[in-house]
């Protein structure tokens, strides 16, 4: 019987692996930071599974479209609305 490998509580793992891939091309939504109301929470970021959202300080966080899945976590998670998806054409 193989090992299961466990987790420990509390740790946090790494983000995908679309940014060593280049996996954006297939979603069918983009997230667009509107920069206007952010407070530079991070949670955009934080949520991110692909790792491909980035930002220092409040209104400065973009995504690297090329890597993103389109997934709308960090528009979902935003408290101040500042993020929205929209259909990729």
């Amino acid at each position: 019987m193989a090992k299961q490998t466990e987790i420990p509580i509390g740790v946090v793992v790494r983000p995908g692996s679309s940014v060593e891939n280049k996996t954006g091309s297939t979603r069918v939504q983009r997230p667009r930071f509107k920069k206007e109301k952010c407070t530079g929470c991070r949670m955009c970021a934080y949520v991110c599974p692909e790792g491909c959202v980035f930002g220092e300080e409040k209104r400065s966080f973009d995504a690297q479209v090329e890597y993103c899945k389109g997934c709308g976590l960090c528009a979902a998670v935003c408290p101040v609305d500042d993020i929205e998806m929209i259909v990729e054409r």
